[in-house]
């Protein structure tokens, strides 16, 4: 029975190393040498100090600027509360839901369909992507709040679409914070800033 246990805790002292440590570093390491970017989180500064991360969605809400998908995480955007809101197919809370904020998102873009992530969360709650065509029938509220013209906002937009990935997997898709740090250069660059 001695020799059981010494073997089982051996076992379990070898596995936590390996798995525990050597491997977790092994991986870092690989990370941050092939992808340094993306494992130090994508993060996007402007003017030395960071705004955002391009992988992490944030809440605008503001006229003059790209609004992101519906978020379940919390208040809105807060990381910490990540995650969907659990709500299946059969919640009549979420159909009552989607019904409200698709009739007033039609209303308020003046369009009869809506793009599915215009009224839908994503899973984790912190999507920082839109559809291109989320993206696009929002243009000219924007356009009218920064007083600009609407193919400027549809150009920027365009400028921050991405296509698929590996050009097979998922959709294409515009990062919300791209366009809205793009949105504030171009008023600071026509303001004088």
């Amino acid at each position: 029975m001695t020799t059981q246990l010494r073997s089982a805790a051996t076992l379990v002292a070898v596995f936590t190393m390996m798995l525990g440590l050597a491997y977790p570093l092994a991986m870092t390491g690989f990370a941050g040498a092939v992808f340094p970017e993306q494992a130090a989180g994508s993060l996007v500064e402007r003017d030395g100090r960071i705004v955002g991360s391009a992988l992490v969605g944030q809440a605008f809400s503001g006229p003059g600027y790209l609004h992101p998908r519906p978020s379940a995480a919390g208040g809105g955007y807060d990381a910490s509360a990540s995650g969907g809101s659990n709500l299946g197919p059969t919640s009549e809370r979420l159909r009552e839901r989607l019904a409200t904020d698709s009739a007033a998102l039609r209303a308020q873009y003046g369009v009869s369909t809506l793009p599915a992530d215009a009224a839908t969360m994503s899973a984790s709650g912190l999507d920082p992507h839109v559809s291109p065509h989320y993206a696009r029938i929002q243009a000219a509220r924007i356009a009218e709040a920064r007083g600009m013209a609407r193919e400027d906002v549809l150009r920027l937009i365009d400028l921050a679409e991405e296509g698929r990935t590996f050009g097979f997997l998922g959709e294409p898709r515009v990062n919300v914070l791209s366009v809205n740090l793009a949105l504030d250069e171009m008023a600071a660059g026509r303001d004088g800033g």
